[in-house]
């Protein structure tokens, strides 16, 4: 058990029968009554945010979450296949862990998925990947480096601002995190 005074963002516990992320917090002092703590937390199962205000004398149940490399494998349907690098067994995990990391996935890829017990959370993207443009406009003779950019389509499915020097078939270096171009591979 934590008390609400010790969250911090990242922070993982147990509350009203689910398993909740600390995203942001703050400590209140009233002049007259006790100290408040008000909190937002995301639901690690179905990604749901909420806020929560706590007297600062309550307590939580902390968990413990540890991370596993995984292999990125292929997509089945709408769950993505995933196989356990330690066992080697394979694992299918719903679209809603992966939330925003799927557009960056690419089979083969290791990536690192954390693990309650043995129910995976979330899809923890290295922080860099590189990914192949499927889809642009093609370069034109001129287009420089200190130039504007262009939208290209990696083969992920994630849309990215690219150079206009950059052509279809490159393979470019992209920060997961952002979302942005870094440089090509």
């Amino acid at each position: 058990m934590i008390s609400v005074t010790d969250l911090r963002n990242g922070t993982k516990v147990q509350m009203d029968g689910g398993l909740w992320e600390c995203l942001d917090y703050s400590h209140l002092k009233m002049g007259r009554g006790g100290a408040k703590v008000v909190t937002k937390f995301r639901n690690l199962e179905t990604g749901s945010i909420v806020d929560r205000t706590f007297n600062s004398t309550e307590k939580l149940q902390d968990i413990f979450v540890e991370t596993k490399p995984m292999q990125y494998l292929y997509k089945d349907g709408e769950d993505f296949m995933f196989m356990d690098m330690e066992t080697f067994d394979q694992v299918s995990l719903p679209p809603v862990l992966a939330g925003d990391a799927a557009k960056f996935l690419k089979e083969q890829m290791e990536v690192e998925v954390s693990m309650f017990g043995e129910k995976a959370l979330k899809i923890v993207l290295p922080n860099q990947v590189i990914l192949k443009i499927v889809e642009t406009a093609p370069g034109v003779r001129g287009d420089t480096v200190s130039g504007g950019t262009k939208p290209a389509r990696l083969e992920g499915g994630a849309l990215v601002q690219v150079p206009l020097f950059v052509d279809q078939d490159t393979e470019v270096k992209v920060d997961t995190r952002t979302g942005e171009y870094l440089s090509r591979a």
